[in-house]
C-alpha cells in the first residue's frame, strides 16, 4: 500500500510558514491544525505551520516521514443527524526535534512571514524552572523554548516592533496565555536578555488567552487497517475526534482580521473574557472526565462510552455531576445542567472509542485544575465534603500505585511525581500514605490535610477500594 506523502495525495502545494506550533500530538492535530486547515481553505489565510515537538519523545519524525500529512476522522451527531467527514489535513509544511535540530528550531525565527505561535503541552507544560538554561540547546521547557525563540528573532530583527508575535496557547489552564507570559518574562530577566528585549515582549507581542474544547481519541488502533485499505494509502498518524468544536478567544478586532474565522462555519468566539465559558467546560466536562478515569478504570471498564452506558459507573458519574459539581459552580443552573446533558450525549458519541487511558495523561495536574476547585467550591458552600470528588480522590491514589488486583495501570505522569508515589505506597500505611499526597503542596498548591475531616475519610474510602473495589466503596460512602 502506498504510504501518505504529498507526491501520492497531489498535495504538493506550498504555503508561508505563518505559525509555529508547540506539540504535534493528536488534540493539536485534530483542533488547531484542523482550524488553520479550514481557513486555508475557505479564505485568503494562505499559511502553513512548522510543528516543534516540545518534549524529547515525540512523533515529529514520524509526522515528517508523511510530509506532514494525516486523516482527520470526525464523527458524531448533532441534532439528530449523523456527521460523518474524513479530511487529509495540509497544513504542517516543517517538523522540528529542537534537541535534536537546534539550528534549524533557532533558525524559525528569523522567518519574515511568521506570526503565530500555538501550542499544547498539557497542564503542565507551561511552568517556570529556574534550573532550565538559554544555551541547553535546548531550554527544557515550553516557555524556555519559547523565551530563546522570541531573543532570537528581537535580535536578528533589531527589536523591531512589527516582528512580534500573536501567541494563543491552548494549554487548559486558567488564564494560559498570562501563565505563559508570566514564564517568559521570568525567564528573560533569569537570563538577563535586557530591557529592551523585554520591552519588546510586552510591546510587540501579544498574548491572549483561551479556551478549547473538543473530544479527541486520537488514533484509531483497532481500526486502522481497515481504515487505510479504505483510503488507499498507508497514514500511521490518523486521528479521530468528535464533531463538536468551540474554540474562545480573548481577542480585539485586530486577532479578528488576522484569523478570519467569521468566514467559516467553524466555531470560534472571539470574546471580552473567557470565563464564564472556561469555568463552564473545566469543571463539567474536563472535571468529570477526569474523575471517572481511576474510578471507572479501577471498576474494570476501559472507555468513556463504556463508562457512561454502564448502570453503576453512569450513577457516580450523573451522582457527582448533579449533586457536587453544578451545585459548586455559581452560574444559571438550568443552563448548566443542559450543558450537562450535552456533555453525556457527547461521551456516548457510537463512533468515538475514547479510551480512559488517553485522558489519564499527567491526572495529578489534571485533578488539581479541574475538579480541586469543584471540591473547594462544595465544601466552601455548603460546609460538608463532598463525597462523590473524594471518592474520585481516593481511586485516583489507589490508582497510581500502578497496579490493581494483578493488573498493571496505564499511569502516566513526570518522573518525579511517579518516584513519590511508588515510594509512598511502598513506605507508608494508609493514613500515612493519604496525608503525604495530601499535604503535598507540589501537587495542589495547598495541604489538603488542613481540611478537616478530608484525610480521614479519603483514607477510609482508600482502604475499602484497595481491598473490596470501587463499587463496594461507592455502596459504602455515597449510597
Amino acid at each position: 500500500m502506498k504510504p501518505l506523502n504529498r507526491i501520492n495525495t497531489n498535495l504538493s502545494t506550498s504555503r508561508p510558514i505563518r505559525v509555529i506550533q508547540f506539540g504535534e500530538g493528536n488534540f493539536l492535530r485534530a483542533f488547531v491544525d484542523y482550524a488553520l486547515h479550514v481557513l486555508n481553505r475557505d479564505t485568503a489565510f494562505d499559511g502553513s505551520v512548522a510543528v516543534v515537538q516540545p518534549i524529547p519523545n515525540g512523533l515529529v519524525d514520524l509526522l515528517a516521514s508523511q510530509d506532514g500529512l494525516y486523516t482527520l476522522l470526525q464523527k458524531g451527531v448533532a441534532k439528530g443527524e449523523i456527521i460523518d467527514n474524513q479530511d487529509v489535513i495540509d497544513v504542517i509544511e516543517k517538523c522540528i526535534n529542537p534537541y535534536k535540530q537546534i539550528t534549524a528550531y533557532e533558525q524559525l525565527a528569523k522567518l519574515d512571514t511568521l506570526e503565530f505561535v500555538f501550542s499544547n503541552t498539557t497542564e503542565s507544560g507551561i511552568r517556570y524552572d529556574e534550573k532550565d538554561t538559554y544555551d541547553s540547546n535546548p531550554p527544557n521547557t515550553f516557555p524556555g523554548k519559547l523565551t530563546l525563540l522570541l531573543h532570537k528573532r528581537f535580535e536578528h530583527f533589531n527589536g523591531d516592533a512589527s516582528k512580534g508575535l500573536t501567541i494563543i496557547p491552548c494549554e487548559l489552564i486558567n488564564n494560559n496565555a498570562d501563565a505563559l507570559k508570566k514564564c517568559v518574562l521570568s525567564y528573560a530577566a533569569l537570563w538577563s536578555l535586557g530591557a529592551d528585549f523585554t520591552d519588546w515582549i510586552h510591546k510587540a507581542n501579544q498574548f491572549h488567552n483561551t479556551l478549547v474544547d473538543r473530544i479527541v481519541p486520537g488514533y484509531p488502533k483497532n481500526e486502522a487497517s481497515t481504515l487505510c485499505q479504505q483510503f488507499g494509502y498507508e497514514d500511521k498518524l490518523i486521528v479521530s475526534a468528535e464533531s463538536f468544536f468551540l474554540w474562545v478567544v480573548e481577542a480585539d478586532e485586530a486577532l479578528k482580521k488576522k484569523l478570519p474565522f467569521d468566514k467559516t462555519a467553524i466555531n470560534v468566539k472571539f470574546v471580552q473574557s473567557i470565563q464564564p465559558y472556561r469555568t463552564r467546560k473545566v469543571r463539567v466536562l474536563n472535571g468529570i472526565h477526569t474523575s471517572m478515569v481511576p474510578f471507572c478504570y479501577l471498576h474494570g471498564l476501559r472507555t468513556v462510552k463504556e463508562s457512561i452506558d454502564d448502570d453503576f459507573a453512569s450513577q457516580f458519574i450523573k451522582g457527582m455531576m448533579h449533586t457536587e459539581i453544578i451545585p459548586s459552580i455559581d452560574m444559571d443552573k438550568n443552563e448548566l445542567e443542559g450543558y450537562a446533558e450535552e456533555v453525556f450525549d457527547r461521551f456516548r458519541n457510537p463512533f468515538i472509542v475514547h479510551k480512559l487511558e488517553s485522558i489519564a495523561l499527567n491526572s495529578i495536574s489534571k485533578f488539581k485544575v479541574r475538579v480541586l476547585p469543584s471540591l473547594l467550591s462544595y465544601f466552601e458552600k455548603y460546609h460538608q465534603l463532598p463525597s462523590y470528588s473524594l471518592l474520585a480522590l481516593a481511586s485516583l491514589i489507589v490508582f497510581y500505585r500502578g497496579t490493581f488486583q494483578g493488573q498493571k495501570l496505564p499511569v502516566q505522569d513526570a518522573p518525579e511525581i511517579l518516584d513519590f508515589f511508588e515510594n509512598a505506597w511502598e513506605k507508608f500505611d494508609d493514613d500515612q500514605l493519604v496525608s503525604a499526597v495530601l499535604s503535598n503542596e507540589s501537587f495542589w498548591d495547598m495541604d489538603l490535610t488542613k481540611i478537616d475531616g478530608l484525610a480521614t475519610l479519603v483514607s477510609q474510602m482508600l482502604g475499602v477500594i484497595k481491598n473490596q473495589g470501587v463499587k463496594t466503596a461507592f455502596n459504602q460512602f455515597i449510597q
